[in-house]
């Protein structure tokens, strides 16, 4: 998927800051529309990045969609583009979505299969819903990696997670480790992701890491998270300390929530369009070598659309950001 947006961009100065939630409290986050492109633009729910809020943990991106009516939006539509600097983290409800890359990786993203694909130095990638999709439903994630492995090889996973249960909730966890439940996939940085389904006025209490920031989206059903109420597509920030967290489905249907974790990323990051750095040289270096066609995004073979140009930089310094310090 493709970031459309200038997402940090500001006159030169320091990197942005913002007040943190006091330890123990619940920061709700809510989401943005952002057209994902296309004649009729399928639209994207976008919690992350915020100013208040640019990660949790590693994950820097986090675009929610659906259910999306495939006929009245035309689908998910992604020509071939870059990345760098970051891994991606493919995760759907419902739908199927074929993905391409430079590394030579042909596959399909369908419920409950997790499909990553690492950057690193550069990938580039092309990403269309199948002719056999009705309804899209799904997630797309981002990981930023750290300074000693951000210039990476390219590299693509796919993994099919087993199903656990505790108590009325189903887990499936597609990174690190939950419930007694570990993906073998690497990250490199410690990470958690699930998928969490509770059922009707359900409520599981779950152990996890205390180093770690938590999110919760909510795709499904109101659901209180360590006794603060969120919404269908709202994302409920934890700070660390808490060893354990509290979900409670407070509706009369089944609940759905994706929930996200990491140890605190400690550096600065830069983003723009598609790529992850450290500074504004290294975005106009990526947007640079991008449009020259270099060999450091390689070529997204068999993709019969043409690839996606680079958008114009803007007439500022893109500035860095990082969470607000902890209180």
């Amino acid at each position: 998927m493709s970031e459309t947006e200038a997402e940090t961009v500001d006159r030169p100065g320091g990197a942005e800051r913002a007040a943190a939630p006091a330890d123990g409290e619940v920061e709700v986050l809510t989401p943005r529309d952002v057209p994902l492109g296309g004649p009729r633009a399928m639209a994207v729910r976008r919690t992350l990045p915020q100013r208040s809020r640019p990660l949790i943990g590693a994950w820097c991106f986090v675009d929610h969609y659906g259910p999306d009516d495939v006929a009245g939006t035309g689908g998910m539509r992604v020509a071939p583009h870059p990345h760098t600097g970051l891994q991606t983290v493919s995760w759907l409800f419902s739908g199927e979505i074929e993905h391409r890359d430079s590394l030579g990786s042909h596959a399909l993203v369908r419920p409950g299969e997790l499909n990553l694909m690492t950057g690193g130095h550069g990938i580039s990638h092309a990403e269309f819903s199948t002719g056999g999709t009705t309804v899209l439903h799904g997630v797309q994630l981002w990981v930023a990696l750290p300074e000693e492995h951000r210039h990476t090889a390219r590299d693509f996973r796919h993994h099919v997670p087993e199903p656990v249960r505790t108590g009325d909730a189903g887990i499936k966890v597609f990174l690190g480790e939950l419930a007694g439940s570990v993906s073998p996939v690497r990250t490199f940085t410690p990470l958690l992701g699930a998928e969490i389904t509770l059922a009707p006025h359900a409520s599981v209490t779950l152990a996890v890491d205390p180093g770690f920031e938590h999110g919760l989206l909510v795709d499904a059903g109101d659901v209180r998270l360590a006794g603060t109420a969120l919404r269908p597509a709202e994302l409920g920030y934890v700070p660390p300390g808490r060893d354990t967290l509290t979900l409670v489905n407070e509706s009369a249907a089944p609940a759905r929530t994706v929930l996200l974790g990491g140890a605190p990323f400690e550096e600065e990051i830069v983003m723009w369009w598609n790529f992850v750095g450290r500074s504004h040289d290294d975005i106009v270096r990526a947007r640079q070598d991008w449009a020259d066609a270099t060999d450091r995004f390689g070529v997204v073979e068999g993709c019969p659309a043409a690839r996606l140009p680079a958008p114009a930089l803007p007439n500022a310094t893109i500035r860095p950001r990082r969470n607000p310090p902890r209180r």
